[in-house]
């Protein structure tokens, strides 16, 4: 059985429309990302499958619940972690645990270890006794995800979980996740990290409502309409710059020290490339192919005018 399926799903505010008549599924146990960029409406989506939103049209399922007409029965399957996840700056870390144990009514027969677990899970544990206002963003995150997981669900959705949390702290949270797959848990999450995107298993790219990518991360890669030319040199951010003005057909990304180069003809941007850079007094080390990454796609798409690409 799916853990999550959609047929059609979409979601209208007046004029806008936020969610665009979505098809997909998400198997049970997997990990699974809802990617693209602020505005893409990937919060509305989480909302429309937790039961927090009605749709305007279409049909999603949690565990096999409808979203239209079961969504008590959704609630007791899943954990909810929202963007801004309601925790009390003014508990202690264990007291905000405690808290959401007693709203998900866990028994009080074996809570406590359950609670231990969580923390050691988390590495909470030090600071059990902490004011949760006074820890922090990576570590408020976790302890949201504790609480979350408190009552057991089936289903955990995540609702860009590692925005704004420093590189060390998104890095240990990845790995708190990666040990919940081992429980079977099925993990939703919405991220505009595309780097974090090869973390899934499989993945969707939103854009304005609209899926434009579904599969594993390698599927989606080979939707790539054309070939990459990586271009090192050097003042990489002056020649992106230059390229997007001077080939205005192919497209151009800014990855670091690095500038990626798109096209359907390669050997005739590679002379454009070199003739521009050269032209702007940019020195060349480097112009070479190479396999694209999720972000390239993306960029792709956009340039095309947000078509889909599965």
């Amino acid at each position: 059985m799916d853990a999550i399926r959609t047929e059609g799903l979409g979601k209208v505010f007046g004029p806008t429309v936020a969610v665009d008549r979505l098809t997909f599924s998400v198997d049970e146990g997997e990990i699974f990302g809802l990617v693209g960029p602020d505005g893409a409406g990937k919060t509305t989506v989480m909302r429309l499958l937790t039961g927090i939103l009605d749709p305007s049209e279409g049909e999603g399922w949690v565990m096999g619940h409808s979203i239209r007409t079961e969504t008590g029965k959704i609630h007791g399957e899943i954990g909810y972690m929202s963007q801004r996840f309601g925790l009390y700056p003014d508990l202690s870390v264990m007291e905000n645990i405690a808290f959401y144990a007693d709203l998900y009514g866990v028994p009080r027969r074996g809570r406590q270890e359950k609670i231990d677990e969580l923390l050691a899970f988390s590495n909470l544990t030090p600071f059990k006794r902490r004011l949760a206002g006074n820890l922090s963003g990576g570590m408020k995150q976790k302890l949201g995800l504790a609480c979350a997981l408190i009552h057991t669900p089936k289903v955990l959705f995540l609702d860009e979980p590692t925005n704004g949390v420093d590189p060390v702290s998104r890095r240990d949270f990845w790995r708190i996740l990666y040990r919940l797959l081992r429980e079977k848990v099925t993990i939703f999450v919405s991220t505009a990290y595309l780097d974090e995107a090869e973390r899934f298993q499989r993945l969707a790219l939103l854009h304005q409502g609209k899926l434009l990518a579904f599969g594993t991360p390698e599927e989606v890669k080979t939707l790539y309409p054309g070939v990459i030319l990586e271009v090192r040199c050097g003042d990489p951010r002056r020649a992106s710059a230059v390229l997007r003005e001077e080939l205005p057909r192919a497209t151009v990304g800014l990855f670091g020290d690095r500038v990626h180069v798109g096209s359907r003809e390669p050997e005739l941007v590679r002379k454009g490339i070199e003739k521009a850079l050269r032209n702007a007094g940019i020195p060349v080390s480097r112009v070479q192919p190479v396999e694209p990454i999720l972000e390239d796609v993306f960029v792709a798409v956009l340039s095309s005018g947000g078509e889909a690409m599965a």
